[in-house]
């Protein structure tokens, strides 16, 4: 029997289907990311959550988005808290001297420490950022790769 995927989103993956829908791309992604999240809540799945995601979403201003996407968090099959701060920024720091910024390393780091093979986001940057240690696509990336594999 195959493993399930275990995937971590970037909040913006999280955010884009509140994005404007008027560019294809965004529009693209978004679909594919509810298309995701229908995935991981029928059980296809297993996500990472962590307290960098936290925190960020904690800054959403926009209070419903930033509910919707708490409650859904709910849903993680594994959270990454603060007590492993130590090895995330042990791991993020040569992610960090890389160029990638640090809040975006620390994620990349919670995916890597928490042994996803999947770490999506929708940001053009991160998505050039490459590593032996997990897949970095946007989410139509990863729904094309999963579809192929099926």
């Amino acid at each position: 029997m195959m493993t399930k995927p275990k995937i971590y989103l970037d909040i913006c993956c999280y955010n884009r289907p509140y994005d404007d829908q008027q560019q294809t791309r965004i529009h693209l992604e978004a679909l594919a990311k509810l298309h995701i999240q229908q995935s991981l809540a029928d059980g296809d799945y297993s996500f990472v959550w962590s307290y960098i995601l936290e925190f960020e979403n904690s800054k959403n201003p926009y209070p419903i988005r930033r509910e919707t996407i708490h409650k859904f968090s709910y849903r993680c099959g594994q959270y990454v808290d603060e007590s492993k701060a130590y090895e995330i920024v042990s791991i993020a720091e040569p992610i960090i001297s890389s160029g990638v910024k640090e809040k975006d390393a620390l994620h990349i780091a919670c995916a890597i420490y928490s042994s996803c093979g999947y770490f999506l986001t929708t940001d053009d940057r991160l998505l050039k950022y490459r590593t032996e240690r997990i897949n970095v696509m946007s989410p139509v990336q990863f729904v094309n790769e999963m579809e192929d594999n099926l």
